[in-house]
């Protein structure tokens, strides 16, 4: 345990910025999986829908500091020829 009380302070930050990225991270990985969900079914109406709802919370993961912005619009694009193989 840390001896200084700036060091407990920062110890108990970690623990609920930990949580709190943790959660952002999941919803993330789980509106990508249910974007990869549809293209793999084939679904020609819910993939543009999903890629619109990955994509805003791939924006916010990027504004909020879990990946950086480059890592983002990279995932980004690769969504969307995903999105667009299907489509033609």
């Amino acid at each position: 345990m840390a001896n200084s009380s700036q060091t407990r302070k920062r110890a108990r930050q970690n623990v609920s910025r930990n949580a709190r990225n943790r959660s952002y991270r999941s919803s993330v990985r789980t509106s990508i999986k249910s974007l990869l969900k549809a293209v793999n079914a084939g679904d020609k109406e819910g993939a543009p829908i999903a890629y619109r709802q990955a994509v805003a919370t791939i924006d916010k993961g990027a504004g909020r500091g879990l990946m950086h912005k480059n890592t983002a619009a990279r995932l980004k694009s690769r969504l969307n020829r995903r999105v667009q193989s299907i489509a033609a």
